[in-house]
């Protein structure tokens, strides 16, 4: 929106430059994008936000420069030089529709003569960008932007019975423009219409065949007030958005709707001579009432961080033109009228932030917030940060997705989740599984996730489209699903964890060595106990299993003190062609409630060894089932106090090893606290793990 100076120069005694004028708008919330230089004149380019209707005027942004330089507002002349007769012996106005219309005022200027406008009104409007037309359409176009209340002229020779009717239009209704096209109007478009046809759209556009013209001698000068919504519905139907709808639709001031019709009629019989009525007729059934908010002046400060006298905060105020109520010093508390052309003020935090802009922002001064607690974190915080931080330092990339997903995502075509759920989900089974949005903000993304997982492949595929094949990631967040009613309010509610995930996919590089390796499951699984390991909590156990989402034979569930609370693997080939993944891709999802309700481990200190430990290997031969973990649980339940820790060095299975077997190396590390151990004590201790070996698991000592 453009303003000119020079205009606003009319309207209030500001000595600022047009440059420091636009700067001080700006930092009061009025964003002044660009001044121009045009003519004798400048030019201040806007842009307003959708709730300052108020200032798509000349005089709004005059208001507002008067508040902030505390210079005088001097309010445009609306006294009516020629007046004759009532306003009702000439026209009549009936509004059908209140709803949509709550007021319409019409008044009539007899005699008038159309001509070319002065020099000094085609100006003003030229500045502005605005095209001159002639005397009396000039004057409505300049009073919209000098008051900000959209007006029309019709002639009033050209309206059936010379009266208006305010109407929604009837079904197939016809309408010809001002711009010459012929426009189809619906049943929930309102019209000013005489007694036989429709002679504008309302709030957009007048009429073709009503329109002032050379030959017009009698005018009427119609001013409203029309709702908001109808008329942003209106001209978004009909593709049509003027000056004037562009103000109703943001809602203009329901009280200043006499104040431009006066000012209209006033420089009509100025610049184009006749006599206007004395009145106008003027109907407004439901008489709309303006708010009252209070104001406690200390709120300004919490809220802003600026300390601002009483005084000054009601002196503001006034300066807008907000009005001091009666009584309005009650218990410290302020109240104020809200003028009616500011219908964005409705509560005391509108008061505030009044205050806050014409005070300046730019006195806000830096300090911390206060606080009524001392900072810690909230419950698990501190947990959920540990694991963040480990799985960041080992090269994983935090996720962050949307809570609800695609059907196809998540249903496959029996109409069953696509992935399995996390253990404690509570939910019912088939149709009716999924927790079903009835208006998504995104098209077709109508179920809450039951997973991460889906969030994550999505990133993933993302990323391999954009060409990067080494992936790892991490999520946190809630997971819901559908649970059966029952008599219990809570429970029939959908079921909702927190739940944890992981991703890895492309090359994994190893210490000491240049070239990387395939990702696997074990690197999935060092991630998981990771995190599990910074969050203190107990050791997790992994088991096989098979796994709705999970490749077959490469899928594991995950517990934790022999609660199931997850699964591990490698992602399905279905799901991997579905995605379109060319390289095996390992997920693991847990429940995180479940793990941060688990008491959390102490952290426990030794001291470090005084003394050389003794290591040794061991290579058996045992069935290709034997799991590593299996085997060190099965070493370390023997109680040999000595014993602190047992690795896997290598696993071989190759063309020597009979069929179904395969060979482990593990080296064992043997310490005592207070001496050095001999070799016949180690030999001792050894021989029990490998007896233990071989009794528990039918292994046999590798040649």
């Amino acid at each position: 929106m453009d303003i000119s100076y020079n205009w606003l120069r009319d309207l209030t005694e500001i000595t600022l430059a047009p440059r420091d004028l636009a700067d001080r708008l700006t930092m009061a919330g009025l964003a002044v994008d660009a001044v121009h230089e045009k003519g004798g004149d400048h030019v201040l380019e806007f842009d307003l936000t959708s709730n300052r209707p108020d200032c798509l005027s000349n005089l709004g942004i005059a208001r507002e420069a008067a508040a902030l330089t505390g210079a005088g507002l001097k309010l445009p002349d609306l006294t009516v030089k020629n007046v004759g007769g009532r306003a009702e012996q000439f026209t009549a106005v009936e509004i059908e529709d209140a709803d949509l219309c709550p007021r319409y005022a019409a008044r009539v200027v007899r005699g008038v003569k159309i001509q070319p406008s002065p020099d000094w009104l085609v100006e003003r409007l030229q500045a502005i960008g605005q095209r001159p037309i002639n005397n009396v359409a000039d004057i409505t176009n300049f009073v919209l932007h000098e008051l900000g209340q959209p007006l029309h002229a019709f002639d009033l020779a050209k309206l059936s019975e010379f009266r208006i009717v305010v109407r929604r239009a009837r079904a197939g209704e016809k309408l010809k423009t001002l711009d010459g096209v012929e426009r189809e109007l619906d049943e929930q478009m309102l019209v000013i219409a005489d007694a036989v046809r429709a002679v504008a759209v309302a709030g957009v556009m007048g009429g073709e065949e009503t329109e002032i013209s050379g030959g017009t001698t009698d005018v009427l000068v119609e001013s409203a007030y029309f709702d908001p919504q109808s008329v942003r519905r209106t001209s978004k139907r009909l593709g049509l958005q003027t000056e004037a709808s562009y103000r109703f639709e943001r809602g203009v001031d329901y009280e200043g709707v006499r104040r431009a019709q006066d000012r209209c009629v006033a420089l009509i019989c100025e610049l184009a001579g006749g006599t206007a009525t004395e009145d106008a007729v003027d109907v407004y059934p439901t008489r709309i009432t303006p708010p009252t908010v209070r104001l406690r002046p200390r709120r300004v400060e919490e809220l802003s961080g600026l300390s601002v006298p009483a005084e000054e905060s009601g002196r503001i105020l006034r300066s807008l033109g907000f009005e001091p109520a009666e009584g309005d010093v009650q218990n410290g508390e302020l109240s104020f009228g809200v003028p009616t052309w500011r219908t964005d003020v409705k509560i005391e935090e509108d008061l505030v932030e009044e205050v806050a802009r014409v005070y300046g922002y730019d006195k806000i001064g830096e300090a911390l917030p206060p606080s009524p607690v001392t900072g810690e974190y909230l419950l698990g915080d501190r947990r959920r940060r540990a694991a963040r931080q480990v799985l960041t330092a080992a090269g994983f990339n935090e996720a962050v997705s949307i809570s609800f997903i695609e059907e196809s995502s998540g249903v496959n075509e029996s109409g069953e989740s696509r992935f399995e759920p996390v253990p404690g989900l509570q939910k019912v089974e088939g149709e009716g599984a999924f927790v079903v949005l009835s208006n998504p903000i995104i098209e077709g993304a109508r179920l809450m996730r039951p997973s991460l997982l889906p969030g994550l492949l999505e990133a993933t595929r993302h990323n391999f489209n954009h060409g990067t094949r080494d992936v790892r990631l991490f999520e946190t967040g809630r997971v819901f699903a559908a649970r059966a009613a029952s008599g219990d309010e809570d429970e029939s509610r959908p079921s909702e964890v927190e739940a944890f995930a992981l991703l890895v996919t492309g090359e994994a590089l190893e210490e000491g060595k240049a070239a990387g390796r395939a990702a696997d499951f074990f690197d999935l699984k060092g991630g998981l106990e990771a995190a599990a390991d910074a969050m203190r909590v107990g050791e997790l156990e992994f088991e096989p299993a098979s796994v709705r989402h999970l490749r077959e034979g490469q899928s594991a569930r995950v517990r934790l003190g022999g609660q199931e609370i997850g699964h591990a693997g490698r992602l399905s080939e279905e799901l991997a062609a579905r995605y379109k993944f060319r390289q095996p891709v390992y997920v693991a999802e847990v429940n995180l409630t479940a793990l941060l309700a688990t008491g959390e481990r102490p952290a426990r200190y030794t001291p470090l060894p005084r003394f050389p430990g003794v290591a040794r290997d061991v290579s058996l031969v045992a069935d290709r089932r034997v799991t590593f973990g299996e085997m060190r649980r099965a070493i370390l339940s023997l109680g040999i106090e000595e014993c602190r820790g047992v690795a896997l060095v290598d696993v071989y299975e190759g063309a020597s090893m009979p069929e179904g077997k395969r060979s482990l190396t593990l080296r064992v590390e043997y310490r005592a606290d207070e001496r050095t151990l001999r070799d016949e004590e180690v030999d001792a201790m050894h021989a029990r793990v490998v007896s233990a070996l071989e009794g528990e698991f039918g292994a046999q000592l590798r040649g």
